[in-house]
């Protein structure tokens, strides 16, 4: 069996360095000062600060001699506010560096505080189009140590960050490479007490990020055949994840998804996450869920193009049939399995904010690794049959 290894405790450096494995939550002093950081800034959201994950790793830090102060005023969709509130505790307690604890708001707001702190331009300058990113101060740029506790956006070996701009409500994506962490702690252990919703949802964000980067038309051979071996390990293992939470290996394996997808969307998104942003910058929606309900109506639309890469994955996950409309049919059981909606209705976003969702999810950045071109029209088609539940 392939998934039988001698030790779940490895070190990578794929893209950053990465110590994954049970228990290795206990090495984050040495890898802080393996970053150079001596007062981190411990960032985090208001569902974990008072959890016991969290009070462990406060603990370890005591222990480790680091003098660390926690910030937790962080939105589950991330708001220009929490930045400006998170960059007046960073420079209030003079922090050379940043934690990054949680799941993507936590994350996203983590890596944006140790970026945006040292600039002297608007964090909306660095908006991830063209080479906008060169307009920043390399020099400012805190270091970071990432931390996940859930396993869907994998954040933490991203090189960008989410946030809403409270002008136009859409969500932006800032972008610079030494927005990486320095170090990765990947450990499982932190993911055990995740709910089953919480779970499935950012799961099927991993999985979205591996579906997405396969079928985007762009060339990156690396990222594509990584997103492979993300979706086999979604298949396999966020059902188990999801069912039985305590299954180590299963959490284990959807961290290691979690990262790939990350890794893998450098080769591009489409249309489900185009979609995504503006129904939870609008409605506030969970991102993770919001890619799992509009999934299968996005691959519909773009199945005439991709036919024969559709066809290929499933042949890859042996799916019964080993033709594009298997994989449509694999989504729809898998969504089914782990308690998923099938209408955007049923999770919040009705037809009355369809008019302004559509042109964002036009100027969108990743609605420009779709397989096809998507407009503002093509979108208000994709939200009203998700919201019917028409495919």
């Amino acid at each position: 069996m392939l998934d039988v290894y001698p030790s779940l405790n490895v070190n990578w450096s794929y893209p950053t360095a990465v110590r994954f494995g049970p228990g290795r939550i206990r090495e984050l002093p040495q890898a802080l000062t393996a970053a150079g950081i001596r007062r981190p800034l411990f960032v985090t959201d208001p569902g974990l600060v008072n959890l016991p994950i969290v009070t462990r790793a406060l603990d370890i830090l005591k222990a480790g001699n680091v003098a660390v102060a926690v910030f937790s005023k962080v939105d589950g969709n991330p708001t220009l506010q929490n930045l400006v509130n998170g960059i007046a505790a960073f420079k209030a307690g003079e922090h050379d560096g940043v934690i990054a604890f949680g799941g993507g708001s936590a994350m996203d707001i983590g890596k944006l505080v140790a970026f945006q702190a040292g600039q002297k331009r608007p964090v909306f300058d660095f908006e991830d189009r063209e080479d906008w990113w060169t307009r920043a101060d390399a020099n400012a740029i805190a270091p970071i140590v990432a931390v996940p506790t859930t396993a869907g956006t994998g954040s933490e070996v991203g090189r960008a960050a989410v946030v809403t701009d409270p002008a136009d409500h859409t969500k932006k994506i800032i972008f610079h490479p030494l927005m990486l962490a320095r170090f990765v702690i990947a450990d499982p252990e932190l993911t055990l007490d995740l709910p089953a919703r919480i779970t499935a949802w950012t799961g099927m964000d991993a999985l979205s990020h591996c579906l997405e980067s396969w079928c985007s038309p762009f060339f990156h051979p690396l990222g594509e055949g990584i997103a492979l071996e993300g979706l086999r390990l979604c298949k396999e293992w966020l059902p188990v994840a999801v069912e039985d939470g305590h299954n180590l290996n299963a959490r284990a394996y959807m961290l290691a998804a979690s990262s790939i997808g990350a890794i893998a969307f450098q080769k591009g998104l489409g249309g489900m996450h185009a979609m995504s942003h503006p129904a939870s910058s609008l409605r506030g929606t969970h991102h993770g869920l919001t890619n799992a309900v509009v999934m299968p109506y996005v691959l519909v639309r773009n199945a005439p193009a991709i036919k024969e890469r559709l066809a290929a994955l499933a042949r890859y996950l042996d799916l019964p049939g080993q033709k594009a409309e298997s994989v449509v049919d694999w989504v729809l059981e898998l969504r089914r399995r782990v308690g998923i909606p099938h209408t955007l209705k049923e999770i919040g976003f009705d037809s009355d904010a369809v008019a302004q969702a559509a042109p964002m999810a036009e100027y969108d950045p990743s609605t420009g690794g779709n397989p096809v071109v998507l407009k503002a029209a093509d979108y208000e088609n994709l939200y009203a049959a998700a919201i019917a539940g028409t495919l």
